[in-house]
């Protein structure tokens, strides 16, 4: 290790040690200093995002370091600016929070700041073994944020299932990992892509040993980005989980997660590109069907929202099942978009409340025009995005997706794609007819906390004319562009 590792490595580097700084002021000042904590991290990670993003706008040339372990490049930088745009909402939306419940303790932003490290590092893996560093730091410090609040039983058992099975998918990950490693002999991606172009020519046993390894790594990825089957812990955890830490995991974690599928399966695994579509198509077609017909039966509406989730990672795999440099733009795209969607939809539910009161049945929307229109035009707005309907920034989402599968031939994935769409806009389109049809229910609290309100107007307004300006803007839709050939120049 030498100081240009450092350099390379600068934003994971001030991130660690800003929080071990966090770390030393909390334990002298005690949990009176949260909230200047919680301040100062969502201004470190606005500035980190702007820096990561603005390095794609800029095209830096991309490096690598640490001996070929940890890449710098535009694919790695974009996706870290929206983990660390995710994460930032996520505080915003908790200074109201953690002031009225037992959230109340300074480890709060400290634990945060260290699962994005996780986050960053994962992004920019190119080694097994660092990859599971990182996504061990993120995975361990989202349990401890899930049971955060501590008189919650719901939070304290939405936290127990996610360990559990997280540490069942790090099991079969780690297995997957293991069989990849004695197969290919190295843990470092581009030994095992070199690797798997032999196999491919050479032994017919070892291809079918190293597809296995294969199948238990995308099970392990799955469950990180919550893809059926391997769902099973996002309806509880979103529901019990502090709302903005479930704001935090629907946006900054997915976007990592997808950072290391992406990159995992393009970068080692490239070679194998014929097995690994195959199984992004399964997940697609069952997360997208899943997420469609559960969430209609849903009450609460933070349970809709995570088998929302559920359907959105099954339009952003679309995507990858084209397995083309325009599909991983198109992921990158929509996930982009989701991050931005999931904070103002979060904000939304936040902002459902009575007398201190959280609510969640979804029938607490009726009547919210007439009680609160700014409230029930943002509904509007995001629902709408989130259905994929013009002329919101959502229709570009899912019309990238679509168009990248179609380009390569996937029209089946294009077919099944739409028509589980119009089926997920019914339960968006009822949230609407309730907010604007039916009769009023008792007003929300008005007193709706400065920063929550920003995050609503801030992502209402970016979904409203975010369409605009990719059409006006041509840096916008170029950094998903430049993201995925940094992505692929070794692959393709």
């Amino acid at each position: 290790m030498n100081w240009n590792d450092i350099f390379t490595a600068a934003p994971e580097v001030a991130l660690a040690i800003f929080g071990m700084v966090l770390l030393m002021v909390g334990a002298f000042g005690g949990d009176r200093l949260q909230r200047p904590m919680m301040a100062v991290t969502t201004v470190i990670l606005i500035a980190v995002a702007l820096w990561q993003l603005s390095a794609v706008v800029v095209g830096f040339n991309g490096q690598s370091s640490f001996g070929g372990m940890y890449v710098d490049d535009d694919f790695a930088r974009l996706m870290k600016g929206l983990v660390c745009v995710g994460a930032a909402a996520a505080l915003m939306l908790s200074f109201g929070f953690v002031q009225r419940t037992d959230m109340h303790k300074f480890e709060y932003p400290v634990i945060m700041t260290y699962a994005v490290v996780g986050m960053m590092v994962m992004a920019s893996a190119r080694d097994l073994i660092l990859l599971y560093m990182g996504l061990e730091l993120m995975s361990l410090s989202s349990y401890v944020l899930a049971t955060f609040r501590r008189s919650s039983l719901r939070s304290s058992e939405a936290g127990l299932k996610y360990f559990i099975l997280g540490a069942l998918s790090s099991g079969m990950l780690l297995y997957g990992m293991s069989m990849i490693y004695g197969f290919a002999g190295s843990t470092d991606f581009q030994a095992i892509a070199n690797a798997s172009s032999q196999i491919l020519t050479g032994d017919d046993d070892l291809l079918i040993g190293m597809s296995i390894g294969l199948v238990f790594l995308a099970a392990g990825l799955g469950f990180k980005v919550s893809a059926v089957p391997f769902h099973m812990w996002t309806p509880d955890v979103y529901q019990g989980a502090p709302t903005p830490v479930t704001a935090f995991l629907a946006g900054a974690s997915k976007a990592a997660g997808f950072a290391m599928f992406i990159r995992v399966l393009f970068e080692a695994l490239g070679p194998l590109s014929l097995q690994w579509i195959s199984i992004l198509q399964l997940l697609a077609i069952a997360s997208m069907a899943l997420g469609a017909f559960a969430a209609i039966a849903q009450s609460s509406i933070k349970r809709l929202l995570a088998y929302s989730s559920i359907g959105h990672i099954g339009f952003a795999l679309v995507g990858l099942t084209a397995g083309t440099e325009a599909g991983v733009a198109a992921t990158i795209t929509y996930i982009a978009i989701y991050v931005i969607m999931t904070g103002g939809a979060f904000a939304l539910v936040m902002a459902m409340k009575r007398d201190d009161v959280e609510l969640e049945d979804i029938s607490e929307l009726s009547g919210l025009v007439r009680q609160s229109p700014g409230l029930a035009v943002a509904l509007l707005i995001l629902m709408i995005s989130m259905a994929g309907l013009p002329p919101f920034l959502g229709f570009w989402g899912k019309f990238e997706v679509f168009r990248a599968a179609f380009e390569a031939g996937q029209v089946g994935m294009v077919v099944v794609g739409l028509l589980l769409s119009v089926v997920s806009a019914f339960y968006y389109l009822r949230m609407i007819v309730l907010a604007f049809f039916a009769e009023p229910t008792e007003a929300f609290d008005p007193n709706l906390p400065g920063s929550v309100r920003f995050v609503l107007v801030v992502s209402s307004a970016v979904t409203a004319f975010g369409f605009i300006l990719v059409l006006t803007i041509p840096a916008i839709p170029a950094m998903s562009q430049a993201a995925a050939q940094a992505l692929l120049t070794n692959f393709l």
